[in-house]
């Protein structure tokens, strides 16, 4: 296998085999994330990710059950191409039974209903989407490219099909002045498309960013740990969704929150009121850079 830069995955494909599909994000104007502002976006041909595939059966046999393709964004690659990979990767792996990989709502809606469908069938099973916020405000604010209006249709489009959607919340990405706005635009948003996943990350200012100067300049107010805490508790209390998963499996995260709504709403709240009567100090700054 081959790998260009930094390989970036979610934490729940911990266990997958990584094949990079695409190198760097194609809209890469993010004003929080460095993650590929250094890298210039562009898409592996078939046949050197196919190179890859058997590169990787090879190397580690067909006891292959989950698969995620970096870096950010490959859903934006062509489906007929998608799909090629998808059906070789199932031809080398017998068993396997997951194909991930990233993709935002402004890319995802790129795609018809039928192609969609036709990726679902070819094997792919999930999409980690970085919604970061339902705020059209705060969305505007960090450079993110999409609105909610495209994030709810992108969300139904892949629940439609039967794509598991994986929704990543930034806690605090809109700072102190929108924390309420941020919170509940986010929880109407989501409500309206029930997704499988949703995963809580909290913002945390990374050197080289834009986001990172305005924090520096005091542009922007970083949320503390127990501010942080009462936004994460005004996101869920306004979630109204069925079967969605709520995540906190990331390490900038102040407390385990975690729970199945809408069986688990109520006890949920009940764990962040009792995060809330814990000392602030007890909990990790919040300025640290690097997690």
């Amino acid at each position: 296998m081959r790998y260009e830069g930094t390989v970036y995955r979610p934490p729940s494909e911990a266990n997958s085999l990584l094949i990079q599909a695409t190198i760097g994000c194609p809209h890469n104007k993010c004003s929080f994330c460095a993650m590929y502002k250094h890298t210039k976006f562009r898409l592996r041909s078939v046949q050197e990710i196919k190179e890859d595939l058997l590169s990787a059966r090879n190397y580690y046999g067909e006891n292959i059950h989950s698969l995620f393709f970096p870096d950010g964004n490959t859903i934006i690659m062509k489906t007929d191409q998608l799909v090629e990979i998808f059906e070789y990767a199932h031809s080398l792996f017998p068993h396997l039974n997951r194909i991930t990989v990233y993709g935002s709502a402004r890319f995802v809606n790129k795609k018809s209903a039928e192609d969609l469908l036709r990726l679902k069938i070819a094997g792919l099973s999930r999409i980690h989407t970085g919604m970061e916020s339902g705020d059209d405000i705060t969305l505007q604010k960090i450079n993110k490219g999409t609105t909610s209006e495209q994030i709810i249709s992108a969300g139904l489009k892949l629940k439609e099909v039967g794509i598991e959607t994986s929704e990543y919340y930034l806690v605090g990405i809109g700072g102190l002045e929108r924390m309420q706005e941020h919170a509940i635009n986010s929880a109407k948003v989501l409500s309206a498309f029930s997704p499988d996943y949703i995963r809580l990350r909290t913002y945390v200012p990374i050197p080289g960013t834009q986001l990172y100067e305005e924090y520096q300049d005091g542009k922007f107010k970083l949320l503390g740990p127990h501010e942080a805490l009462r936004e994460i508790r005004l996101l869920v209390e306004n979630l109204n969704c069925e079967n969605s998963m709520v995540l906190s499996d990331h390490v900038s995260n102040y407390w385990n929150v975690q729970g199945l709504l809408p069986r688990d709403q109520a006890t949920m709240l009940a764990s962040i009121d009792h995060a809330l009567t814990i000392d602030e100090r007890q909990f990790r700054p919040a300025h640290i850079s690097r997690l």
